[in-house]
């Protein structure tokens, strides 16, 4: 909690991943990466909750927070990480117009 409070008080955009956040599609997901970093003068920070998922204190605090799900099934830690950049990285090739993303 220390550190997104940290990165809140430099006024980064913080993206929670739980699962009762808003799911996308990964066009959607782009448009919206570039928009929170736009809000966070480029800088966003993704949490991603351990075993039992985020505090509540942390869900409910901030102006600058959103919620993102990746999906109703249950990931590790790891490979929560591992979706997610692969999912920045689709969204930097969709932004590009790249043919990565078909």
């Amino acid at each position: 909690i220390k550190n997104t409070e940290a990165d809140e008080s430099k006024n980064h955009k913080i993206i929670l991943l739980d699962p009762v956040g808003k799911m996308c599609t990964s066009e959607v997901f782009s448009e919206n990466m570039y928009r929170w970093l736009e809000e966070g003068g480029s800088r966003l920070t993704f949490v991603i909750g351990g075993a039992e998922g985020l505090p509540e204190d942390l869900k409910n605090g901030g102006r600058k927070r959103g919620m993102l799900s990746l999906g109703m099934m249950t990931f590790t830690h790891q490979f929560a990480r591992i979706l997610l950049m692969e999912q920045v990285y689709r969204a930097s090739e969709i932004r590009k117009g790249s043919g990565y993303h078909k």
